[in-house]
């Protein structure tokens, strides 16, 4: 987890959390996740490929209000997200939180709404399955997608000289 942002204490509400709109509300669907990515510069390939993220970790509902992982191996980068996506049968789950959904067959895996919604639109799900049958594409267009993502409002300029890497970059004193 993140080790720049303290520790909740029991009943604390995270307060280190992008503010609203910088992040999808997992309750919306395809044009809610259109809306927040199309204003950053991205398609929906990219949405698609963004969201192959849930490949990793699980959602804590101290944190989000979701409870579970989405895959079986919460902690290896893969395209087992895409292949859960579209080979479990998803059902709303029955609990005192908000809608979510967990697969038929084991009850351990969650998708949300959000999750789903790449099934339902037909011009999300294409790349859905690209990615479920082509690890190597949906590897391809994360990195370069996530490379974007991290870049978004960085102007290039460089603060500081205290990077070995950068000043290699730059032609300054050898790594």
């Amino acid at each position: 987890g993140r080790t720049d942002a303290p520790a909740l204490k029991a009943g604390q509400t995270a307060v280190y959390v992008p503010p609203n709109g910088r992040l999808p509300d997992a309750s919306q669907g395809p044009q809610h996740l259109r809306d927040v990515f199309y204003r950053m510069g991205f398609n929906d390939r990219d949405i698609v490929a963004l969201s192959g993220a849930h490949t990793l970790g699980r959602c804590h509902t101290d944190r989000s209000g979701y409870l579970g992982p989405w895959t079986h191996t919460p902690t290896r980068f893969s395209n087992q997200y895409f292949k859960l996506l579209l080979r479990e049968k998803w059902t709303k789950k029955v609990w005192g939180g908000p809608e979510q959904y967990q697969d038929e067959s084991t009850g351990e895996l969650m998708m949300l709404p959000t999750d789903l919604c790449l099934l339902t639109d037909s011009k999300f799900r294409q790349y859905v399955e690209i990615y479920a049958d082509d690890k190597e594409a949906f590897f391809r267009d994360f990195a370069d997608v996530f490379g974007r993502l991290l870049e978004l409002g960085w102007d290039g300029k460089v603060v500081g000289t205290g990077c070995p890497f950068l000043q290699k970059q730059q032609g300054g004193s050898k790594m």
